[in-house]
């Protein structure tokens, strides 16, 4: 006899198949079924698609929250008709069953531990519990209708295919206003036409939107268009910007006076993004990420946040000037940073004195400190050494890429010794292990860690530190290496 080397099915499964065969006996059966029976049965509906079934299960849906993103990636729009089907049949009732629970239908991609519990994987972790909702058997108990809650990110990138699902559930929405409340917490952007982004945008509440990440290669005018949009989330608390770009002034010509247009409409558009910023007053989380449009330009970008922040990352902006880092570090909204994230910023040459005042007045607060291929050298770290040992909140500290001796990463061992929340901590392979071609010398290096691994012993508490190495100029890669004491 020849096995079947798959799993079988339950027999909660083929109770559940035998179930929808008979799409009117499945129906019937719902007023006498077990609330934790429905999400196995619900996912049978919607994979096979068995709609009528489905849309019944909406109606009696014995939870409070219908997490639906977390099986979006399944069947597409018609099932998501069905289920929209079964919703418009409840919110047409004046008054609402006591049986009817549902008050949330999340179409996040969020929810799969909801579904992973209910349908018994024991491969799934499952850290968040949902309560059992008791089925009422009182159909004729009612209270007044309450509007239903729909929760829905802004997902865009090059493929359409999104569009028509994001387009049908606003109008849905739309059509229904009163009895729901369609809130989209969350903005992503990836290299989309404005075209498409306004059609959506300008159909929805914007002031729900909390967290806007735009990863795209944008002019300044894209994003002074797109900050009109930005300013009317007035509850926004993160914002990312990716790869906004300024005009390059060796770009060729034909008229001097095109360039002087550009270069007049680019400051149009820059002035225009600062007055919507000014707007957020719930913004708490800045990152940047390749922001050339910042050069000269930073304490503008300053002035404009209202409260403090909690987050700040600016990575890929080594054209920044001396003048934009003193500005930087001095922002008054950045003295209760909880996490500073530099990443390949040029402080080589430019005087630390700065950056410790900062980081002297986040000691209390600073949480995370990313420091990494920033062109520092030993002089510049001496400057800062003082205050990491104050900074007793410090979760991960990673410094790498920088150019220090030996006895800079055996100071930074030493200060940052005493800080017991510490977690991460990535140092730079001390230069003393390069051969000039800039290759590590892997006999100097297994050394220098034993040697390093002798300090951590003296320090005598149990600790892991990772070496990373520069980036090789033959394939671009970096190697890591870790030092332990236990």
């Amino acid at each position: 006899m020849k096995m079947d080397s798959q799993t079988p099915p339950t027999l909660l499964q083929l109770a559940g198949e035998i179930l929808l065969w008979d799409q009117a006996s499945a129906i019937a059966a719902l007023d006498y079924l077990p609330a934790e029976l429905f999400p196995p049965l619900f996912i049978q509906a919607y994979r096979r698609r068995i709609l009528e079934p489905l849309k019944a299960m909406v109606q009696a849906w014995p939870f409070t929250v219908l997490p639906l993103g977390g099986l979006l990636q399944l069947p597409g729009l018609m099932v998501l008709k069905a289920v929209l089907d079964g919703l418009d049949i409840l919110l047409a009732q004046e008054v609402r069953p006591r049986r009817w629970k549902l008050r949330v239908l999340d179409l996040r991609s969020t929810g799969t531990n909801f579904w992973r519990m209910w349908c018994g994987d024991s491969t799934w972790n499952c850290s968040q519990k949902v309560p059992v909702a008791v089925h009422s058997s009182s159909p004729k108990q009612e209270h007044p209708l309450a509007p239903l809650e729909v929760f829905l990110d802004l997902n865009f990138n090059e493929r359409d295919d999104r569009d028509e699902f994001l387009k049908y559930i606003i109008q849905w929405a739309q059509q229904r206003e009163g009895l729901l409340h369609l809130c989209c917490k969350a903005l992503r952007i990836s290299e989309v036409p404005s075209q498409r982004l306004s059609e959506v945008l300008d159909r929805v509440k914007l002031d729900c939107i909390q967290e806007v990440e735009v990863n795209c290669t944008w002019d300044l005018p894209t994003l002074g268009t797109f900050a009109l949009y930005l300013g009317q989330m007035s509850n926004l608390q993160r914002l990312s910007l990716s790869h906004i770009h300024v005009l390059a002034e060796e770009q060729e010509w034909e008229e001097e006076e095109d360039w002087e247009r550009k270069q007049q409409e680019e400051q149009r558009s820059f002035s225009q993004f600062l007055s919507q910023m000014l707007r957020l007053w719930h913004l708490r989380d800045l990152n940047m990420d390749y922001p050339s449009f910042l050069q000269g330009c930073v304490d503008q970008m300053l002035r404009c946040l209202q409260t403090p922040l909690d987050n700040l990352s600016i990575t890929h902006c080594q054209m920044l000037t001396h003048s934009d880092l003193t500005h930087l570090f001095q922002c008054p909204n950045l003295r209760q940073l909880k996490s500073l994230h530099l990443f390949r910023l040029s402080l080589e040459d430019f005087s630390l004195e700065a950056l410790r005042a900062l980081l002297e007045a986040v000691a209390p607060t600073l949480q995370v400190l990313g420091l990494d291929n920033c062109g520092m050298g030993d002089s510049q770290v001496e400057a800062i050494l003082p205050v990491l040992s104050r900074c007793q909140q410090l979760r991960d500290f990673t410094i790498s890429m920088n150019n220090f001796s030996v006895a800079t990463v055996e100071k930074l061992l030493c200060h940052t010794a005493d800080l017991c929340n510490l977690e991460l901590e990535l140092y730079p392979i001390p230069r003393e292990c390069y051969r000039i071609q800039g290759i590590v010398n892997e006999e100097r290096l297994a050394q220098i860690r034993a040697e390093l691994k002798a300090i951590l012993r003296e320090l005598a508490q149990p600790r892991t530190i990772y070496l990373y190495s520069k980036c090789c100029h033959t394939c671009s890669n970096s190697d890591i290496y870790d030092v332990a004491f236990s």
